[in-house]
């Protein structure tokens, strides 16, 4: 059997294993991630509780959906769906990655089933999820379409992707380049490239082209007067999410 042809940039994955020991570190290399999670996590657990009929309220809401985390990392987003009951695959193409989130999961109590693959190789193994969480990953891949295919591939139908990025436009190159990585040092230099950043209407096509109907796009915005993040229904100049579905 032929390999399935992988979109992985060797390059961006020798970037994030150079970070991982950090990952858990709020103030550390993944400081930026640590400072949006709670917002991208209000975002994800909305999308999904409305698409699924959950009650954020209830009990291990999420019980019952089986969610793969693409592009893991240290578990930032796996561990909280894994507590509000979501069965968890945890995969990252950065095997130095996932020592520390497997370690991480076994001292908060938690069974996450963190593997070292792509997408590619999950969507070749039959491998179907309810949902599949996609943050910040696609912009770091060779093949946006070919990617986004393969993570529409391990959707179940009508299950549903969350897909989040950063915006291509003169705005994006100051605040996710030049501040993050060059003035505030949030992240190593180098950490992203501009060109590989997608505009909102961009990724909107893709996902269409990759079979996945988008029906919600907010942004991720920074005050850095309050220094935290919020979600805004217009802003989506620098990070946004997208949410999509798979026709049933």
């Amino acid at each position: 059997m032929q390999a399935p042809q992988s979109t992985v940039d060797p390059a961006e994955i020798a970037k994030f294993e150079a970070m991982a020991a950090e990952w858990w570190d709020p103030n550390g290399k993944f400081k930026p991630l640590h400072m949006l999670n709670p917002c991208r996590l209000d975002y994800i657990t909305s999308q999904i509780a409305g698409e699924f009929g959950r009650d954020l309220r209830s009990q291990n809401p999420f019980e019952g959906l089986r969610l793969l985390d693409i592009g893991c990392g240290g578990g930032l987003l796996s561990e909280p769906m894994a507590r509000l009951g979501a069965t968890v695959v945890g995969a990252d193409a950065a095997e130095g990655n996932l020592p520390v989130a497997r370690i991480h999961a076994e001292q908060s109590g938690l069974e996450i089933d963190y593997r070292h693959t792509t997408a590619e190789a999950l969507a070749e193994a039959g491998e179907q999820f309810d949902v599949v969480l996609n943050m910040e990953v696609v912009e770091h891949v060779a093949d946006p379409l070919s990617y986004l295919t393969a993570t529409q591939q391990l959707l179940k139908p009508g299950g549903m992707e969350v897909c989040s990025t950063i915006n291509r436009n003169p705005k994006s190159f100051a605040m996710a380049i030049v501040g993050a990585e060059l003035i505030m040092r949030w992240l190593p230099r180098g950490t992203h490239e501009w060109s590989k950043f997608i505009t909102p209407d961009e990724l909107f096509e893709l996902l269409r082209q990759a079979g996945l109907k988008p029906v919600d796009r907010k942004g991720f915005v920074f005050n850095p007067i309050t220094w935290n993040w919020s979600i805004s229904e217009r802003d989506l100049s620098v990070n946004y999410v997208t949410a999509s579905v798979k026709p049933e």
